[in-house]
């Protein structure tokens, strides 16, 4: 008789889960794992661990930060897809991974489009066009007057093939109707080394990896490549001040669950990451990485994305950039 009361409330709170799951209550009730498509110490895995921190204090149970490097970000993102539904793995999301690298690999094992849920935009990160200051360019409009009279005479070095850093220089040639000669290299520090150097003439970087060398004065910087001049270089005008609206373009980062996840707990997410990306403090450390708060939410943030693709789908094309 015990027993079959016991089976009896069991079968009766068997359906308790699945709503409770769907309306999020009880949610967190363990760790949360942070997927993160680059290694230690990475503009990404920076803002990762600002992230796990808060998010860790504020649900109280704690946000592991779990770095997946390699192939663009697509272990990461492929982990990220293959994840329960639970809410108990979050993706740090790329551009690169959600948007670019469809159109430069030729296969993936997941799809950006159908395999993620968008929840929260968390930063922004404009490119700066820079030049060696052994060049005598002193504006982008003096560096497309040379590079059209001279074709293929300028280097632009990038972080690699496929990269932002390589795809907004393609973005450029294009708006501008210039031609330069890439150089891919195996991440921004080359390219900063030979810039300094005098062996490449110049280059759409990061502000992390170029600020330093830009306030020494030993490169120039010319534009940024975001919709706002950048805090820490106020004097330099945007692309679009410059004349070349086109070019607007930045690298950006956002969370991504895995789809079919409870929509609940992806509110619960946005709602406590729109917190976080309003405190003072947060901005601030997100400037000192070179970017802005990117304050794109659920639906917000999922039009982006899609915006985003049509947009590199288009320079990859006339680019012929492939990666593998």
């Amino acid at each position: 008789m015990g027993a079959a009361i016991v089976a009896g409330a069991l079968i009766a709170l068997m359906p308790l889960a699945p709503a409770r799951a769907a309306t999020g209550e009880g949610y967190p009730a363990k760790p949360v794992t942070l997927v993160v498509p680059g290694p230690p110490g990475g503009i990404t895995d920076q803002l990762a661990r600002l992230v796990a921190a808060r998010m860790g204090r504020d649900f109280g149970v704690q946000v592991v930060v779990d770095n997946r490097p390699g192939a663009g970000g697509n272990i990461a993102a492929e982990l990220g897809a293959r994840a329960q539904p639970d809410g108990y793995t979050v993706l740090m999301g790329t551009q690169g991974m959600m948007v670019s690298n469809q159109f430069l690999y030729k296969s993936l094992r997941f799809d950006p489009s159908k395999d993620f849920v968008p929840a929260q935009g968390l930063a922004s990160i404009p490119n700066v066009l820079v030049v060696s200051s052994r060049l005598p360019f002193r504006s982008v409009r003096e560096l497309v007057d040379y590079a059209r009279a001279n074709p293929g005479k300028l280097t632009v070095a990038s972080a690699g093939n496929g990269t932002g850093t390589h795809l907004v220089a393609e973005l450029f040639q294009t708006e501008a109707g210039i031609r330069l000669v890439h150089i891919p290299y195996k991440g921004s520090a080359p390219v900063i080394t030979d810039l300094l150097a005098g062996q490449v003439d110049l280059a759409f970087d990061y502000p992390v990896s170029t600020l330093a060398q830009i306030e020494a004065g030993k490169l120039r910087a010319l534009a940024v490549t975001g919709a706002a001049r950048l805090p820490a270089l106020p004097q330099v005008p945007t692309t679009a001040e410059s004349g070349f609206p086109g070019v607007e373009s930045t690298s950006w980062i956002g969370l991504f669950f895995p789809a079919r996840t409870s929509p609940a707990i992806v509110a619960k997410w946005q709602a406590d990451i729109g917190r976080l990306l309003a405190d003072p403090a947060v901005i601030a450390e997100i400037r000192k990485m070179g970017g802005v708060p990117l304050a794109l939410g659920g639906a917000r943030l999922g039009s982006f994305v899609e915006s985003e693709r049509g947009k590199w789908k288009a320079v990859i094309q006339r680019s012929g950039a492939s990666i593998d």
